[in-house]
């Protein structure tokens, strides 16, 4: 689930030799975008403690085990890094419910392809009613043209998070939307031309759920849409 590589940029982000450099160089626990007491409302309403967890590109960020002090019963970490995979193997050897597993594929230069490939592989791993979240910088315009396929059965909700630290102006707006309400959208997925983001640098979650066959039925032209969920 959570960490965004659908971008490998002239950082080599799909490179696993680029994660392990930078891994050993930084050391630490690192989490991209969001930690998880901002995400925990999103998480506990979409998916059961109970739930088989899967967490792709785990790096060695604190996630998996903020949610195993939260009541998850079964995760697992996955990661194209050996040394990231290691460091996660040593940290969690003592809490049952984190498994960590490394990855033989590379993202690759290609970075629409990697992502083609990476979601539809999701896509085959979730059983109907299954949650894939999303959690990433990239707004509906970029990220919908990869989540809103027709092959990956998905119902796609959208909510906007601010990023950590950022405050709202007092005066700015006389009903401030609630990040827990999801953000409208148009039949498309897309955010309405007049939305306005509070914060520029907001960060997105999108929450895919696999449609079952009776869904499928009734959905004209298996269309997605970030609203219906």
């Amino acid at each position: 689930m959570f960490r965004d590589v659908s971008t490998c940029n002239t950082y080599n982000y799909g490179d696993a030799l680029y994660w392990d450099a930078r891994y050993i160089q930084e050391g630490g626990s690192f989490d991209w975008y969001q930690r998880y007491s901002a995400l925990r409302p999103f998480v506990r309403n979409y998916i059961p403690t109970s739930s088989r967890v899967l967490m792709v590109g785990c790096g060695n960020a604190v996630m998996s085990e903020d949610m195993v002090e939260d009541g998850y019963e079964d995760i697992m970490n996955v990661d194209i890094s050996s040394v990231a995979i290691e460091m996660m193997r040593r940290k969690h050897e003592s809490i049952p419910q984190l498994k960590c597993i490394l990855l033989n594929e590379t993202c690759g230069a290609d970075a629409p392809i990697s992502a083609s490939r990476m979601l539809g592989e999701v896509s085959r791993l979730l059983k109907p009613g299954g949650i894939y979240m999303l959690i990433t910088y990239g707004d509906p315009k970029v990220r919908m043209l990869h989540l809103n396929k027709p092959a990956y059965n998905w119902k796609i909700l959208l909510y906007i998070i601010p990023r950590p630290g950022f405050e709202r102006r007092e005066g700015c707006s006389s009903s401030p939307r609630s990040y827990l309400e999801p953000a409208p959208t148009t039949d498309k997925g897309l955010l309405p031309a007049d939305f306005v983001l509070e914060d520029p640098d907001s960060h997105y979650i999108y929450i895919c759920r696999k449609m079952d066959d009776t869904e499928l039925s009734k959905a004209p032209n298996y269309a997605l849409t970030a609203n219906v969920l």
